[in-house]
């Protein structure tokens, strides 16, 4: 989750990403649809390329990780993480019982 709060529906940034790749034959470039978009929406021209860019990639017209993907990576990165500190705390049991059952037949 992102610290920023989202002041944008998904409907909306959808919306405005359709309006950008409809829109940009009528303008002279990518970037003036983006700038004269996000003016009506009311939010940055780089927050508005940040959308379209992520749309491309999710959709494969353009190369990069997709939302699915990442998130899929990052629950991934997490349960390896979490299997890595049981791992740890299961070694460090298992030494300590079998130094405790030594200290048991010595005695």
């Amino acid at each position: 989750m992102s610290k920023t709060t989202n002041k944008f529906s998904p409907e909306v940034r959808e919306r405005a990403v359709r309006l950008v790749l409809d829109n940009e034959g009528q303008h002279g470039s990518r970037w003036q649809a983006i700038v004269s978009i996000a003016a009506k929406i009311g939010c940055s021209a780089n927050t508005l390329n940040d959308w379209v860019k992520k749309a491309e990639v999710d959709s494969g017209r353009r190369a990069g990780v997709s939302a699915d993907m990442a998130a899929k990576l990052k629950a991934l990165e997490r349960e390896n993480r979490e299997l890595r500190q049981a791992n740890e705390i299961l070694r460090k049991a298992s030494a300590y019982f079998a130094l405790a059952e030594l200290d048991r037949r010595s005695k």
